[in-house]
């Protein structure tokens, strides 16, 4: 990877966690500075003990997450951890009950009771994430115990770096109700400046989104896109191996063989296959005229709908999965593959109405399984294709 692929595709790089990775990236910082802070709008956060580099999105997607976290509780535990470390020195050990008890005084009343088995679950599903983003070490003992044994105890040490996990506000964010607030907060200073604030909002959306989209008529990041098609393309090219595609109604960011950024999709997994798969059969009513895209190139169905279609993927191409998937029931399947595409921002779930919009990639890259495969696999005695 080249040092913008590492900066994007990790929290930070740590002089903790590798010295020699840490002071390379140190000293390549100056080749990708300008483009970070010019096109992206990016802060680097570079000192003694990392390189950080803070990225925002151009929107908010569901799978930018905490995807360990369980519910708002998780993130609420996670905040008051970081309050406590705040008043640790780096390298400063502490033990588990110290911790749990500060939990207890930094909660409302009765919400966080030790003697609740979940909550202890939770602690440690926490305490897990925090480890592994270096933000604390485990020096003696095994703090899973303390699911099972409220005794238990285990020896951590601070590291210092979680005064640097939650980016720095220009103003008091308490008065925020919504993530729109702090998309809007992001550019304050900036309301003169409408055509940087577009630009910059834009290199967000494309290099941090798996597709972006015509959201209306008169869009004017996508406009944006398509009118100045060339600078975008030469300016990734320039520290990227990817090629930029646009559609009538949305953009995406093609990775080359060479190309590593983050999250992509097709991934090497039976979950990408299916979801591969549901597409091409999305495809295959629209030709037949079953479905009908919207003018923006979306496909609106029930929710309903849309399980009947993965019912009838599965029934088609099943035989070709791995065998969790199999021997998953129709249910479980349904759900496993909602929840991937609505976390790739490939449907999107109105909660009320339960209205599902298919987005315009399930016209874009689809795939099969060759029938002289399929044909092998039932004549091998594999019939949960037909389940």
């Amino acid at each position: 990877m080249n040092v913008l692929e590492e900066l994007m595709n990790e929290r930070w790089i740590s002089k903790y966690r590798d010295r020699d990775r840490y002071y390379r990236i140190k000293d390549e910082l100056g080749t990708v500075r300008d483009f970070l802070v010019e096109k992206l709008g990016y802060r680097i956060i570079s000192n003694s003990s990392l390189v950080k580099l803070e990225k925002l999105p151009g929107e908010a997607l569901p799978w930018m997450g905490v995807q360990e976290f369980k519910n708002p509780s998780d993130y609420a535990l996670f905040c008051v951890i970081l309050m406590f470390l705040e008043d640790k020195e780096a390298e400063e050990q502490f033990v588990l009950s110290q911790l749990t008890e500060y939990i207890t005084a930094s909660f409302p009343e009765g919400q966080m009771a030790w003697t609740v088995y979940t909550n202890r679950q939770r602690l440690i599903r926490v305490m897990k994430y925090c480890m592994k983003n270096d933000l604390l070490l485990i020096d003696d003992g095994n703090g899973d115990n303390f699911v099972t044994d409220m005794e238990a105890e285990a020896l951590y040490e601070n590291t210092g770096l979680s005064k640097y996990f939650v980016r720095t506000f220009t103003k008091n964010i308490n008065s925020y109700q919504t993530v729109a607030d702090f998309f809007q907060s992001e550019w304050l200073d900036m309301n003169e400046e409408r055509g940087v604030i577009r630009r910059q909002r834009v290199y967000r959306k494309l290099l941090l989104s798996l597709g972006m989209y015509r959201e209306k008529e008169q869009d004017e990041d996508f406009n944006y896109v398509k009118n100045y098609r060339s600078i975008i393309e030469n300016d990734l090219e320039q520290f990227l191996d990817v090629s930029l595609q646009i559609y009538k109604s949305s953009a995406y960011l093609i990775l080359g063989e060479n190309g590593d950024l983050g999250r992509t999709f097709p991934a090497r997994n039976s979950l990408s296959d299916a979801i591969l798969l549901f597409h091409a059969e999305v495809r295959n009513r629209v030709e037949s005229g079953e479905l009908k895209p919207e003018i923006n190139e979306r496909i609106l169905v029930p929710l309903l709908k849309l399980r009947e279609m993965i019912r009838e993927t599965r029934q088609k191409y099943g035989s070709g999965l791995t065998k969790a998937y199999r021997e998953m029931s129709g249910r479980e399947f349904e759900d496993c593959l909602i929840e991937e595409l609505k976390s790739l921002d490939f449907l999107r779930i109105d909660a009320v109405t339960e209205e599902v919009q298919i987005m315009p990639v399930a016209g874009k890259i689809m795939g099969t399984y060759p029938e002289r495969y399929l044909e092998q696999k039932r004549e091998e005695g594999d019939t949960d294709a037909d389940q």
